[in-house]
């Protein structure tokens, strides 16, 4: 295929970009409401590698197929993590809404090779000294303070007051803050606010002020360390320094909290939605752990991520990839992927999902199994307290958050019998 055919062009294009006038806008109603059938419509279009617009007509790929989503994860000497790399940051203002996402920092995110290897190592060695059993009993002991807040209502929004609330306690305690703490509950909030900025928030402030609690619980720690994820990375022999610590904390810390958030929804959501897995699940012929891979499948938390930078000219999928060229994984599309499951039937049980992404920039092991401690502990804890919840409004009233990156509803309001406390 010609360079024609395969390098995009746009009506208005930056020089050099890689799109063509049928890129599709990452934007738009889809995304937020049936973001499937926009894919399968994509692949159908344009194949397993498909021409996309970012925010402000900026041109990237979509890597929609599950063997190329694969394919570009394992091969980081030809895709890589440093966004330094973007051709595309000549056009890119300074105000672009992307920036948080894809502006380089220091941050184990963005190392590759050696540097990589080393940061994330410290990671997962720290990650390796929870106790899973101790992590679902501080989880379950939060969860009942959460449900204990508004169990007496007969009414609550699951949303704010308990999904988001408890992977981001379950992490902070992992991590060694202090539960029940103002302190902690500040940084909780600001957590929320940069992860999740709602109308008269400002994200860029709470995030400062994350940075900086980090910072001094690092401090802290370097000075009386226990037994705790923070204190482990700062006593690693790999010798990180404090400020690499606080910024690798703070990518774990975000990591665990939206995605644990909206896996723990987004699965309380099939519960409450899907008859089949509420009556199985009561009856107990399938199990929570079900529920929960199943959402893995086909409403992971994660749908797209941004990225991963050409490091030369290369082929994906039949398209031409320039040097520089931005990858977006579509984790969502993969999983989905009509070669994987000819008969649009996924195999709940089973756990060859990308929702974790994949190769050696995936979550660090055992992250997945931490979140899927928390999350399970989240909702099993809820249904046992709260075994007659139903949703507070029609299953078509909910809606999902205007994002092509995040997997989550709005909002989770529920009705209950009201439990005497």
């Amino acid at each position: 295929m010609s360079d024609t055919a395969d390098s995009p062009s746009t009506n208005n294009p930056p020089p050099g970009c890689p799109a063509h006038s049928s890129a599709v806008h990452l934007a738009g109603l889809e995304y937020q409401q049936t973001p499937s059938q926009l894919y399968r419509v994509m692949r159908q279009k344009h194949g397993a590698v498909a021409p996309v617009l970012l925010d402000g007509d900026i041109p990237a790929w979509l890597v929609l197929g599950y063997p190329e989503v694969c394919y570009v994860t394992v091969h980081d000497e030809l895709f890589a993590r440093d966004s330094r790399r973007w051709n595309q940051w000549p056009h890119i203002p300074d105000d672009w809404p992307l920036l948080p996402y894809v502006g380089y920092q220091p941050s184990v995110l963005f190392t590759e090779g050696a540097e990589h290897q080393r940061r994330a190592g410290v990671i997962t060695q720290a990650l390796e000294g929870v106790d899973q059993f101790e992590l679902a009993r501080e989880c379950q002991l939060i969860a009942d303070q959460l449900i204990s807040s508004f169990s007496g209502s007969g009414q609550a929004e699951l949303m704010s007051t308990y999904a988001h609330a408890l992977p981001a306690r379950g992490v902070l305690w992992m991590c060694g803050m202090p539960q029940g703490s103002a302190d902690t509950e500040r940084l909780v909030e600001d957590l929320r606010i940069s992860l999740d900025a709602g109308e008269g928030d400002d994200p860029v402030a709470a995030y400062m002020r994350v940075g900086e609690r980090i910072m001094q619980l690092v401090k802290e720690k370097r000075e009386r360390p226990g037994p705790d994820v923070t204190s482990r990375m700062l006593l690693d022999p790999a010798g990180l320094s404090d400020e690499e610590i606080v910024q690798d904390l703070i990518s774990v810390i975000a990591a665990a909290q939206q995605p644990t958030a909206n896996w723990i929804c987004n699965t309380l959501r099939l519960l409450l939605t899907d008859e089949r897995f509420a009556v199985n699940v009561s009856g107990g012929r399938v199990s929570v752990g079900d529920a929960l891979n199943e959402v893995l499948w086909l409403d992971t938390p994660t749908q797209n991520f941004i990225g991963r930078w050409a490091v030369r000219d290369t082929q994906l999928g039949g398209r031409l990839i320039r040097e520089g060229d931005c990858l977006v994984l579509g984790l969502a599309a993969a999983n989905t992927d009509p070669h994987i499951w000819p008969e649009s039937h996924v195999g709940a049980e089973n756990s060859a999902h990308l929702s974790f992404s994949n190769g050696e920039h995936r979550c660090p092991y055992p992250a997945p199994l931490l979140a899927d401690v928390m999350a399970r502990t989240a909702v099993e804890t809820l249904l046992e307290h709260l075994p007659d919840l139903v949703l507070a409004v029609e299953p078509e009233e909910l809606t999902w958050r205007p994002s092509i990156w995040m997997r989550g509803l709005t909002s989770l309001p529920v009705q209950f019998t009201p439990q005497v406390r």
